[in-house]
């Protein structure tokens, strides 16, 4: 496991992402004074964001059903536990965009190669009406159990499809 997102795990079985960005900030205002530089007050964090990207091959990872489920978390406008496999807790965070593109594909027009990217925003924890709920994120996790299984499937019925045709 290298990380999980509420339920969702990212692993080699649904995405394995190559490259973990963070970008932190910090709010400062400024106020112009006459004859000298700005005047800077902190006024708190600002945003903080983390960006996960890589490449799915669905015939040995993940693919479009697991994009799918992360997509369907962030349909749901909820933050949910961001932890790293190491047991690193970063905090409640919600998912602002999934970005996809899919290459080399089958012939029934499956993609043999997708390259994502994900963002995630750090939320305030103190707001309880943004976390996801446990029976969602379960039933988001059972869904995610059945990614490898379908890809499984679907990959025996491609294969057997093209063996059919070849007769």
């Amino acid at each position: 496991m290298m990380m999980t997102l509420g339920f969702f795990v990212f692993e080699i079985h649904t995405a394995p992402y190559q490259q973990l960005q963070r970008q932190t900030e910090w709010r400062h205002n400024s106020q112009n004074r006459v004859g000298q530089r700005p005047a800077y007050q902190y006024l708190g964090p600002g945003e903080d964001t983390i960006t996960l990207s890589g490449t799915l091959y669905p015939e040995l990872t993940g693919g479009r059903l697991s994009l799918d489920l992360i997509r369907t978390m962030g349909d749901q406008g909820k933050a949910w536990p961001l932890i790293e496999g190491s047991g690193r807790l970063y905090g409640f965070w919600a998912v602002t965009s999934v970005s996809e593109t899919s290459s080399e594909f089958f012939r029934d027009g499956v993609p043999k190669k997708i390259e994502f990217s994900i963002a995630l925003t750090r939320v305030d924890e103190k707001r309880l009406d943004l976390l996801g709920t446990a029976t969602n994120a379960g039933l988001l996790a059972a869904s995610g159990l059945l990614a490898a299984p379908l890809n499984r499937a679907r990959d025996t019925l491609s294969g057997a499809l093209e063996q059919v045709t070849r007769l």
